[in-house]
């Protein structure tokens, strides 16, 4: 038995790892490669950058292939968070398939998405779903389903990173049963599918409306959906916002305009680091002007005691 990972990030180390040490000297399964996002040029020399499950790989010496032009012969894939579309002909190659790990319930957010999508739903269960991949996104038949709680604090990175922790264990206890075929698998409802669609650095903004109704208790819209915040007509309600501040944590970060009067009035983006709900009124706990240092909502307010909210 042999098998192939597919992925790119490093919160999906941990199941390259678990995958590693089980089938390292394992006679019956033994991993033969790994399939990642090839380097890419950073920063101002445009240095190579190598993916974090590239760098793994490397080190342990397991062959690394950056297409699906020339992949050896193997009876079954694992992929996580690869960042492409893996090509029919290729998901056919594999006698037993590819198995994709989604971190979400599925048929509920699928698409690109779906850590941000949970939190900003306000979802308290979510969970990771082994399915066998079709040739739509996400949309293949259910292998295993592993559910797992959210946190009030989390944020896109924390839950990311402790759902696919807990796949690994989850993951290695299945294949066994997997390919000894002893799995009946589900078919997903797709009446009841719903999706997310890559994130962009733009839909980081805020409207600087929406956060002045909400630091002041005037929000009017309770929507749990996932629309991001350009898509709404009306300010959503702040524990709207505070979700979507943790949604979008370390990248893009939620950011809005405000104006600082000193000498001149001037226009600058706002980060917004942090924040809570008390009663029915949003906090900004941490925040950061740009081209300055993060500082507590306090410190900032003391230092630009006339900054307003203005779109």
């Amino acid at each position: 038995m042999k098998i192939i990972f597919f992925g790119t990030p490093e919160y999906v180390v941990p199941l390259l790892e678990g995958l590693h040490k089980a089938y390292n000297r394992n006679r019956e399964r033994e991993l033969i490669g790994v399939v990642t996002q090839p380097p890419k040029p950073v920063g101002r020399e445009q240095k190579l950058e190598y993916s974090a499950v590239d760098t793994f790989a490397h080190h342990h010496k397991i062959p690394i292939y950056f297409d699906t032009d020339e992949l050896p012969e193997a009876d079954l894939a694992i992929c996580a968070a690869y960042g492409k579309i893996i090509p029919q002909n290729v998901i056919d190659s594999f006698p037993m398939g590819i198995l994709n790990v989604h971190p979400s319930l599925l048929p509920k957010l699928r698409g690109a998405s779906p850590i941000q999508g949970t939190i900003v739903s306000g979802i308290t269960q979510t969970g990771v779903s082994i399915i066998k991949m079709d040739e739509l996104v996400d949309h293949g038949p259910i292998v295993s389903v592993l559910k797992s709680e959210v946190l009030p604090e989390d944020t896109n990175e924390t839950l990311r990173v402790r759902l696919f922790q807990e796949t690994v264990d989850f993951l290695l206890d299945l294949l066994p049963h997997y390919i000894a075929g002893k799995v009946t698998l589900k078919e997903q409802n797709d009446q009841d599918a719903t999706f997310t669609k890559p994130i962009v650095k733009e839909d980081g903004y805020i409207n600087p409306q929406f956060i002045d109704d909400a630091l002041r208790g005037k929000t009017t819209d309770e929507a749990w959906d996932i629309r991001f915040m350009k898509d709404y007509s009306v300010t959503p309600s702040a524990a709207v916002i505070e979700r979507y501040i943790r949604a979008l944590a370390s990248w893009p970060e939620a950011w809005t305009t405000i104006y600082i009067t000193n000498e001149e009035t001037s226009k600058r983006r706002l980060k917004i680091k942090t924040a809570h709900i008390e009663g029915d009124r949003l906090v900004l706990d941490q925040v950061q002007l740009e081209g300055k240092n993060p500082v507590t909502w306090a410190q900032f307010e003391e230092g630009y005691p006339n900054a307003r909210f203005v779109a």
